[in-house]
């Protein structure tokens, strides 16, 4: 998936508007003199107004598809046009603002 790299700075939210924030930022690659993120660490999710009974709000989220050609630590890197799921109420993170200098596929 080629896109723009995310990094600690990007603004992510779940689907249903709370803000999502990386837990293990990547030092090994910055972009924007910030660090990118990893699909392999979770992201924590804050403020979903979703409370339905059936489906409660989101709480963590976890990117399952990233870069394809581009790792770091043997990890893919989470790009913008990425897949993410938030659990445990349905529904995927989205990337709303994030630099744009530095692609990757």
């Amino acid at each position: 998936m080629a896109g723009f790299l995310l990094h600690v700075g990007a603004v992510v939210m779940c689907a249903h508007g709370g803000m999502a924030t990386p837990t293990v930022p990547n030092p090994r690659v910055m972009v924007m003199g910030m660090p990118t993120v990893t699909i392999a660490g979770p992201w924590v999710v804050a403020g979903c107004p979703l409370v339905s009974i059936p489906s409660p709000p989101c709480i963590t989220g976890q990117w399952t598809l990233g870069t394809l050609r581009v790792t770091s630590l043997g990890q893919p890197l989470t790009v913008q046009s990425g897949v993410a799921i938030t659990a445990p109420g349905p529904g995927m993170l989205l990337p709303t603002s994030m630099q744009t200098r530095v692609q990757a596929m």
